[in-house]
């Protein structure tokens, strides 16, 4: 799975190839409620009481997918690409081990969101925009999520670069200052960590895979056509987007 907002990876050597593939569980250990290939369990209405994470979760979701305009564009294209997103069936609020805050199951084609991790609606807002960006990619592109590790590098970049991850205010919060290229190296270091969150190898071969891929999928916007730095640039991008259709019909 892709994981959003994943803990610092252990250090340690790359694990032999025979050793990966019996122990790599591809990140689905960090999300209990579900195991490869089986979604999401059953819940009974007490579960889904409103004095559960459950119910709180599934309201900053609807606000998100309504309201937020990064959500809202990335649903735009989707559904143009010919992949249209049901909340119902392509969202799952879920428990979820250590600080990760949500996932991308491309088994299932669901995102998971971690519902007792996500306690405000501006990070919700972040977590389905990341995850909603790897949806995209795996919509738009024979994505080798589990085999290709340069795969999963591209679209973590890409999440971490357009998601508003490494926005000003939430590096300040996480009191990372820098000057020059320091959104260049948030990105590059949030993708890093989240290929090892889900994968078993080195931090070497995690960061080889970012840099061999960085400047092209760092430099690939779709669809927001820029980099959308805060809330206004998301909704002038989401403008833009719109217009893309009607530019071309008028030709």
């Amino acid at each position: 799975m892709a994981p959003e907002q994943p803990p610092p990876a252990s250090p340690g050597g790359a694990p032999g190839e025979k050793e990966k593939e019996e122990d790599d569980d591809f990140g689905y250990g960090l999300f209990p409620e579900r195991r490869r290939g089986e979604g999401s369990r059953p819940r009974t209405f007490l579960y889904r009481s409103l004095f559960t994470f459950h119910h709180k979760c599934q309201v900053m979701l609807r606000i998100a997918l309504d309201t937020n305009p990064y959500a809202k564009l990335l649903l735009d294209a989707m559904k143009n690409s010919g992949c249209t997103v049901f909340k119902d069936r392509h969202f799952s609020c879920e428990d979820c081990d250590g600080c990760v805050s949500g996932g991308f199951d491309s088994a299932t084609s669901q995102i998971v969101l971690c519902q007792n991790n996500i306690h405000h609606q501006s990070h919700m807002n972040r977590v389905v925009t990341h995850e909603l960006i790897h949806a995209f990619d795996h919509c738009r592109a024979h994505v080798d999520w589990f085999n290709n590790v340069k795969h999963l590098a591209c679209s973590e970049i890409r999440a971490a670069n357009l998601s508003g991850d490494c926005s000003l205010l939430n590096e300040m919060t996480r009191f990372k200052f820098g000057l020059k290229q320091h959104h260049q190296t948030c990105v590059r270091d949030r993708a890093v960590r989240s290929i090892l969150a889900v994968r078993k190898v080195s931090r070497e071969m995690a960061e080889k895979a970012v840099d061999e891929v960085f400047e092209s999928c760092f430099h690939d916007h779709e669809p927001f056509g820029r980099v959308p730095h805060s809330k206004s640039d998301a909704k002038y991008a989401y403008r833009d987007f719109q217009n893309r259709g009607r530019y071309y019909s008028n030709l």
